[in-house]
């Protein structure tokens, strides 16, 4: 195999370094001359890697990987060193956005600090949780720099990280045969909860979904808050609570509270009793969304959140999720109230903006009722979308009035 200063040196096919030149971070299996076989060649999954295009011309070094995604770009510098000076001026870098943007504050703790190929750190996800740093990897480069990673996050002093948890059991690719082990890497249990714009939540990054609490909802779980003032609402999908809790401090007048999982139920029910004492208010049920949607009467509710799990996590899944998206609005639709407050999400990142739009706008057409678009919503600042890398941008959100 080619090598350059000590790394493998991987050639595009003639014509496929363009979108590396436009500084897209992703190098796809099928743009390669030849696709590197770790069981035969000089080249391991995780390995540091030079990319030069057909000519020979060097455009940068990245993570190797067996799969579509055959090399994340971390430096369009092919003579960038990737060792723990790299990581930690990454994450410094990473840092000073988030202060920037006012993260964190005396009213909020919780709140995402990498957000991979947004912070030009691509398989890499870490969500800070006061002084707790609870790190994901999915690559198996970031899998094996995380200690290096746990180092330099302790060593920023602005970050005041005392533990790192390392959560990546189900976000590595199971082919890699990596078995990670989910383990505090530095530190260990400091406490558990968090505070968003003045609200406590209790965050299981030990055994809940993603890193514990889903920070990219913030800033639409605060403008919820401003609609709730006298109004029943449903929150579908609630996992912990959280629009919930935004709901019941914005003034609601009847809270309810739905997901599949008791787990997720109780989290919810500590969550509401953490910020509120003996709520009256509120109430929750342990079972399926599209159940309750259905033997609920029409009118019970003025305002409705939509925020399901990913319909799509790739493409090939695409025209059932998009069939689940319509599905679910529409029984929205014909169930709220007139003058009702729709807040609909989808977090497939397989799923375009437009397609979403289309989705509900179909579920709309179908309930023939007037319906007005008010807020078009995305993900906060703390997740930011690389410009050369449009596919960061996951979080699609619409706030529909329902007449």
């Amino acid at each position: 195999m080619e090598q350059y200063n000590n790394t493998p040196l991987l050639r595009l096919k003639k014509n496929k370094e363009e979108s590396l030149d436009r500084f897209h971070p992703w190098v796809f299996s099928g743009a390669l001359t030849h696709m590197p076989q770790p069981e035969t060649e000089d080249i391991d999954e995780g390995d540091i890697v030079t990319v030069a295009a057909n000519d020979g011309r060097l455009l940068g070094r990245g993570h190797f990987q067996v799969g579509s995604i055959a090399v994340r770009m971390l430096s369009f510098d092919p003579e960038q060193e990737i060792d723990e000076d790299f990581y930690k001026a990454r994450l410094k870098q990473a840092s000073a956005l988030r202060r920037a943007i006012g993260l964190p504050s005396p009213r909020t703790d919780a709140y995402r600090l990498v957000h991979g190929e947004g912070d030009f750190l691509p398989g890499l996800v870490v969500d800070i949780y006061g002084s707790t740093a609870v790190m994901q990897a999915h690559s198996p480069g970031m899998h094996f720099a995380r200690f290096a990673i746990a180092d330099a996050l302790t060593e920023l002093p602005e970050l005041n990280i005392k533990s790192v948890y390392y959560k990546s059991e189900t976000t590595l690719p199971y082919k890699a045969r990596l078995d990670p082990q989910n383990d505090y890497l530095l530190g260990s249990f400091i406490g558990d909860t968090a505070m968003e714009n003045g609200l406590r939540f209790r965050v299981d990054w030990l055994r809940g979904q993603k890193t514990g609490f889903f920070v990219d909802q913030r800033d639409n779980r605060a403008l919820l808050r401003h609609y709730s003032k006298g109004r029943r609402v449903l929150n579908m999908f609630c996992y912990t609570g959280g629009f919930s809790v935004y709901a019941i401090d914005g003034g609601a007048e009847k809270v309810v509270s739905v997901d599949s999982s008791s787990k997720a139920i109780a989290l919810t029910d500590a969550n509401v009793a953490l910020n509120f004492n003996d709520c009256n208010i509120h109430q929750a049920a342990a079972t399926d969304a599209f159940k309750y949607l259905d033997n609920m009467e029409a009118g019970d509710f003025d305002l409705i959140i939509l925020d399901p799990p990913a319909f799509a996590k790739h493409r090939s899944a695409l025209h059932n999720a998009l069939q689940g998206y319509r599905r679910l609005n529409a029984k929205a639709f014909e169930k709220i109230a007139p003058r009702g407050i729709l807040f609909t999400f989808s977090c497939s990142q397989a799923v375009s903006k437009e397609q979403f739009r289309l989705a509900v706008f179909s579920a709309a057409a179908q309930s023939r009722r007037k319906v007005r678009i008010l807020h078009q919503l995305t993900q906060p600042a703390d997740h930011p979308v690389n410009i050369y890398h449009p596919e960061g941008e996951y979080l699609k959100g619409l706030v529909l009035y329902v007449e």
